[in-house]
């Protein structure tokens, strides 16, 4: 349980109108909330660059800035999974050579008008650095660093820190939350360190088979460990949360 897990559950509990942005190539996103994108019909950004720069080389056209238009418009017509709940948008797997730079850019110049139009907006980040590197979103009130129970992974706080810092990406607040892999022990150190550490996601059965079996996360139960431990640790962070259904 980690990343996309956390924003799942996550989504259960903030208020609607509630915007989900998948920048994760592996799609886990949309099958934790029970969602088959391809039996409703909505594209993801990179199945709609590759669409559209393929129609544009039969017609000599080229380059981002020529698609760019196109593209706002199809992401609002095609890219958008909606639902009473939220909508969700996903970056999706890139079947072109190179990197992701373009469906990237499509998403940072998409989002400030599209967040207009919602309450919250929650980002399911791939791991690592890269997209706080490429300024894909440069204004965030919360950053949520998922951590796992090593060295290598205390000392991604401080490279997030200081890639932040470098970039000057706007984040108001820096939460640290622990997997389910977490123990008491790594707790106290991380809590002794006078890091802004919020708690960890309880291990859960019910997550794990839910995944297998492609059902949604905001099926679990009231008293589901891995729900009750996020929905602990969005209070800690000060949000006002939604009562469970």
């Amino acid at each position: 349980m980690g990343k996309s897990s956390f924003v799942a559950l996550a989504s259960k509990y903030l208020h609607p109108p509630m915007l989900l942005i998948d920048f994760d190539p592996d799609e886990s996103l949309a099958g934790m909330l029970g969602i088959d994108l391809s039996s409703q019909g909505t594209k993801t950004i990179s199945d709609t660059l590759y669409v559209i720069s393929e129609q544009n080389k039969a017609t000599g056209r080229a380059g981002y800035d020529v698609l760019d238009d196109v593209l706002q418009q199809a992401i609002q017509s095609d890219c958008i999974y909606r639902s009473p709940q939220f909508d969700l948008i996903t970056l999706g797997t890139k079947f072109t050579v190179g990197c992701y730079c373009t469906p990237d850019a499509v998403i940072r110049e998409a989002i400030p008008a599209l967040a207009q139009s919602y309450q919250e907006l929650l980002i399911d980040s791939p791991a690592g650095l890269e997209h706080l590197n490429r300024k894909v979103v440069v204004d965030i009130d919360d950053l949520f660093v998922i951590l796992d129970p090593s060295e290598k992974s205390i000392k991604h706080i401080e490279r997030v820190k200081a890639i932040t810092a470098a970039l000057k990406v706007d984040c108001r607040h820096l939460h640290l939350v622990g997997n389910h892999r977490f123990t008491t022990e790594v707790e106290e150190h991380l809590r002794s360190t006078g890091e802004a550490y919020l708690g960890r996601i309880d291990f859960d059965p019910g997550v794990r088979q839910r995944n297998l079996e492609g059902r949604s996360l905001l099926d679990l139960p009231g008293h589901s460990p891995a729900a009750l431990s996020v929905k602990r640790i969005l209070l800690k962070a000060g949000y006002k949360l939604k009562q469970d259904d």
